[in-house]
């Protein structure tokens, strides 16, 4: 993730210098990086659907999604009654305010946390833990179902609130409702045989009994980031409460609503208030307060944030799961089905406006048919709807900051100065929205151009040829970053074992990155740069649990006994092992 995603410990976008080496990620910003101007909250209340009446829309530039009649606006959705509802329980003794990238204009005002409102949180957070603990696994995880039923019922009132805060699409909006309630299904689901008591062969079979428990760690801190805040809120939250925690969570301020909404749902479906803490305000003032407290981090956001976070979550021997930034590639193999690759790149390289972490920023085709792919691919880019309405029908939506506007137009205009061709797009777009930006496709892009190696995180991809495989995966690899990636081919088996080449947590065999995120009983982290740890799947729920092993010996001590003297036992014992290897005893 850039520097506009930090909810950590780093200064703000509008304050943090932009220093990032083109090799590492660009830090992501606090949420407050995301929000727009100050002086854009002083904006009449337009509809979130209204275009900006100064800027024309350029004659050959991507289409406009018409907005559908009688489109709700933020007025609509966010009401001073639903902000106040969504608010209740946020430990704020100051007041802030966020905004969507739509228009500008203020959706809210939120209470604001100080580090001393962060020490309350945890004191009530730890209170409802030891409670919670001891309820059975069963019937924690049957709040998870609950709440599965009622995203899916109401799903409609959270994509509203996705798409105000993020300024992204309501198809991609709505990826987010499918990842939460397939998490909550499956932890509602697997849950108890995660967690269950395991038996364990002992020193002495037999003699010796044990038994591995899972233990909750207490309270986790959560700082959650602003690109997928439905997702990365109660998503990564939800294996945290099942496994018998706490949770106080630092969502992003500009997106503070979609996790607030969530917080609500999983309350009536069953979770005890207490047991969620949230906590809003400036990234270097309340992550460092988070991580001060709690008990284990989870933290998704830049890489350079991520070090500091992990570094103080070290300095209190804490554990911590990090995912951070990426630079993903995408290889097409010289017998992939060209036009299924080319979609499959408008899915990967433009799904929220490429503000997304596992996206693809690197398109690498085999030379035979680059040529081929390419036209395509700029047909189907240039053919996407930009839109802003509160409906399904656009394309792509908006970039959620200043700061991704500036990252977005300094890497196309640095590559396109140094020779790199634009294929499609390159150019912001006013007429709809202060943020959007057209989808964009370079060629010829090179070191040390910014966009070849930084972490970019709006929709820009940059083309590559390469003539065999083993370049394709070595230009693949060669970045620091290791988070997502994706192979196109015909050939299952081949593309499998391809990508079992490549250094990322995910590959993608014909799919840029729903597959792999979406089967959620396998982990799904990153390496390298990426990050630390896993969510999903066994990983992604023991991690919030501390391993307790409990041995009980019968009859007989490990020890001389019954008259043995020191060197009968060490004989004996020594007799004991090579029988059990004997009988292949593990």
């Amino acid at each position: 993730m850039t520097d506009s995603q930090d909810t950590g410990t780093a200064p703000s976008a509008a304050e943090a210098p932009d220093d990032a080496p083109a090799t590492a990620a660009p830090a992501t910003a606090p949420a407050e990086a995301a929000a727009a101007p100050a002086e854009a909250a002083t904006a009449p209340a337009e509809a979130a659907t209204a275009p900006a009446e100064a800027a024309t829309a350029p004659a050959d530039g991507n289409p406009v999604a018409p907005a559908p009649a009688g489109a709700r606006t933020a007025a609509d959705v966010v009401t001073p009654e639903l902000a106040a509802r969504l608010t209740r329980g946020v430990v704020g003794t100051g007041r802030t305010a966020n905004h969507t990238p739509f228009t500008g204009e203020k959706l809210a005002d939120l209470p604001e946390s100080t580090p001393e409102d962060v020490a309350t949180a945890f004191e009530r957070a730890r209170a409802a833990q030891e409670i919670w603990a001891k309820v059975p696994v069963r019937q924690r995880a049957a709040v998870l179902l609950r709440f599965h039923d009622l995203v899916l019922s109401r799903q409609a009132e959270v994509l509203d609130l996705i798409q105000l805060e993020t300024g992204k699409a309501r198809l991609h909006a709505h990826e987010e409702v499918l990842a939460v309630a397939v998490t909550a299904r499956h932890y509602g689901r697997k849950a108890p045989a995660y967690l269950r008591p395991k038996a364990h062969t002992g020193v002495v079979p037999t003699l010796t009994k044990v038994t591995e428990l899972r233990q909750p760690r207490g309270v986790i801190g959560q700082i959650a980031p602003w690109n997928y805040p439905f997702e990365l809120s109660v998503g990564d939250a939800l294996p945290a409460f099942v496994a018998g925690n706490a949770v106080v969570m630092k969502p992003d301020t500009e997106t503070a609503l979609t996790a607030l909404w969530a917080r609500e749902q999983l309350i009536e479906a069953g979770l005890p208030e207490e047991l969620w803490q949230v906590v809003i305000g400036e990234g270097p003032v309340v992550g460092p307060a988070v991580v001060e407290h709690a008990d284990y981090v989870s933290f998704t956001g830049s890489t350079r944030t991520g070090r500091e976070v992990a570094q103080g979550a070290a300095a209190r021997l804490v554990g911590v799961s990090l995912e951070l930034g990426g630079k993903n590639a995408m290889l097409v193999l010289a017998d992939a089905d060209v036009e299924k690759a080319a979609a499959g790149a408008v899915r990967g390289c433009f799904s929220s406006a490429g503000q997304l972490c596992i996206s693809i920023e690197r398109l690498y085709v085999h030379e035979s048919i680059a040529d081929d792919f390419v036209q395509r691919f700029a047909a189907r880019t240039k053919a996407m709807r930009l839109g802003n309405a509160l409906a399904y029908g656009a394309d792509m939506g908006s970039l959620v900051g200043e700061r991704q506007l500036e990252t977005v137009t300094r890497h196309v205009e640095e590559a396109v100065a140094k020779g790199a061709e634009l294929i499609a797009g390159g150019r912001p777009r006013p007429d709809i929205g202060p943020l959007f930006y057209e989808p964009t496709i370079l060629d010829g892009v090179q070191a040390p151009m910014a966009v070849c190696g930084e972490e970019t995180f709006g929709p820009v991809v940059s083309i590559y040829r390469f003539r065999d495989e083993d370049e394709a995966v070595a230009l693949a690899n060669a970045t620091p970053y290791g988070l997502n990636s994706s192979v196109w081919t015909k050939d299952g088996r081949r593309g499998r074992a391809l990508a079992a080449r490549l250094r990322t947590g995910t590959v993608n065999v014909n799919e840029s990155y729903a597959a792999g995120y979406g089967s959620v009983q396998s982990p799904m982290g990153g390496m390298g740069d990426s990050g630390l740890g896993r969510r999903h799947g066994s990983e992604g729920i023991l991690k919030y649990t501390e391993a307790q092993t409990v041995a009980q010996q019968r009859l007989m001590p490990i020890a001389p006994s019954f008259g043995l003297t020191d060197e009968k036992y060490a004989q004996l014992m020594t007799r004991s092992l090579r029988a059990m290897k004997a009988f292949r005893l593990r």
